[in-house]
């Protein structure tokens, strides 16, 4: 036999053999499966939902290679990529910090073990959104958000204290602007946009914010608030720019290109829960807030960082009225 026709079907064995051994795994995988369902049913929902959670991580591991690998061909920077691809790298990198204690964890002999028992009691603590079902991601997003909720009266009222300290011509504005959502009413981006220029300098600017404030703050981006006052401006202001950075990626995309899962992922990401409202009511609601950052400079952050409660604290109430 000539050479090559010998290798032609010496790959074409293998390729048969290969595709034999995957499918009989597949069956013994399905066959597994459907013992756990019907024996162990709660193990199931465990072991599906972990199972789908590493290939969805596997699937997104392999996206954001494709995007960094688009970076450096085309020698971009992150704030250049099309939105969707920004908006990948940043949850991936997220991701990646929280799932890094339970790495850890792992790594001793026999802690495999231990860390089952941790992912099992403490799901939205040590899992990352991959290993979540839709029902628990729903659950949780609402545990998140009322944690953030807790501190957005004391935001208001930081703001409230800085008044007396603000340019005389610009303290009944935002005396108003404060009156007006802590009474309840819905600010329109036009009351925002008219203290615009006080959170570019003191007291309100990114530079000169009391610590107190920032690490209020902080929590509206579920940043750790114990951290020294230097390193939480460093992080504020770099989330806060990135944000900014994503805002006018999507401006540029267009709110209505986004799928409703999308929509009111990054409804949530600025504040708002968005799991009570329609696909309109967030879409609504995301123009707002575009219409507003969408004029903001890299040096008013602070007001990109107040406005996530500013915009989302009674928007709920007010599409009620």
């Amino acid at each position: 036999m000539h050479p090559n026709a010998q290798c032609i079907v010496t790959n074409k064995a293998r390729l048969g053999l290969g595709s034999r051994v995957s499918s009989r795994l597949n069956w013994v995988n399905e066959k597994y499966e459907r013992f756990l369902k019907r024996r162990f049913p709660r193990f199931y929902v465990l072991y599906h939902t972990l199972i789908t959670g590493f290939r969805l991580l596997l699937s997104d591991s392999m996206e954001i290679k494709k995007i960094k690998m688009k970076m450096y061909h085309n020698n971009l920077d992150v704030h250049e990529l099309p939105y969707h691809d920004m908006e990948r790298l940043r949850q991936f990198r997220r991701d990646v910090i929280k799932a890094i204690p339970l790495m850890l964890i792992s790594i001793p002999p026999f802690a495999n073990y231990l860390v089952f028992v941790l992912m099992y009691l403490f799901p939205r603590q040590i899992l990352i959104r991959h290993f979540w079902t839709p029902e628990k991601q729903v659950e949780f997003e609402g545990v998140y958000h009322a944690q953030r909720c807790q501190h957005h009266a004391e935001v208001l009222q930081g703001l409230v204290r800085a008044v007396p300290r603000v340019r005389k011509e610009k303290q009944s504005q935002l005396l108003d602007l404060c009156n007006k959502v802590e009474n309840g009413a819905h600010p329109s981006v036009t009351d925002i946009q008219a203290v615009r220029t006080l959170f570019s300098g003191p007291p309100l600017g990114m530079k000169r914010l009391g610590a107190y404030q920032m690490r209020l703050l902080s929590t509206q981006l579920f940043l750790t608030p114990r951290l020294p006052a230097f390193l939480i401006r460093h992080r504020l202001n770099g989330h806060a720019l990135e944000l900014l950075q994503l805002d006018r990626a999507l401006n540029s995309l267009g709110v209505l290109k986004l799928s409703e899962a999308e929509l009111r992922q990054a409804c949530y990401l600025r504040g708002l829960l968005a799991s009570s409202l329609s696909a309109k009511q967030c879409r609504e609601w995301l123009m707002q807030w575009l219409q507003l950052t969408s004029r903001l400079k890299d040096s008013e952050t602070s007001l990109l960082l107040h406005s996530l409660v500013l915009l989302s604290v009674n928007y709920h109430k007010s599409i009620h009225h």
